[in-house]
């Protein structure tokens, strides 16, 4: 993602506060200016201040939402993998927004954030990854 030249054709967004929230709505609308292919795939449920953590000892559910429209019974960083290597596997996404997280996300508070985790799970990913609060 090197100046004015990255153009992204798929789109990842996810949030903490669940698949539901007016903020994810706002967010599909920008980044459906962005790229022709957005991919929705958020928690079911409010995941608020869990960070980076991933569902280790419970089962993942997806259900499908409408098209490239997806909620996961999981956290934010779950659905972050989920998309990437499930849901989107062999056409992965050019660029991953987190947001637009409910409250905001200052100071230590980040460090708590599903939002921030989440961003933090593409970039460990390799993927360019954004949180917006």
């Amino acid at each position: 993602m090197t100046g004015t030249n990255f153009a992204a054709k798929r789109i990842l967004l996810t949030n903490d506060d669940g698949i539901d929230v007016p903020g994810l709505q706002v967010l599909e609308q920008v980044a459906a200016t962005l790229a022709p292919e957005v991919w929705v795939v958020a928690p079911e449920h409010d995941q608020s201040g869990t960070s980076h953590a991933l569902s280790l000892h419970d089962p993942l559910r997806i259900s499908e939402k409408g098209v490239r429209r997806y909620a996961v019974l999981g956290t934010p960083g779950d659905c972050v993998v989920m998309g990437v290597w499930h849901l989107m596997a062999g056409q992965g996404p050019d660029l991953i927004l987190s947001g637009v997280n409910r409250g905001a996300n200052l100071g230590i508070e980040t460090v708590f954030s599903g939002t921030v985790g989440a961003a933090m799970t593409g970039m460990l990913l390799g993927i360019p990854s954004i949180a917006l609060s």
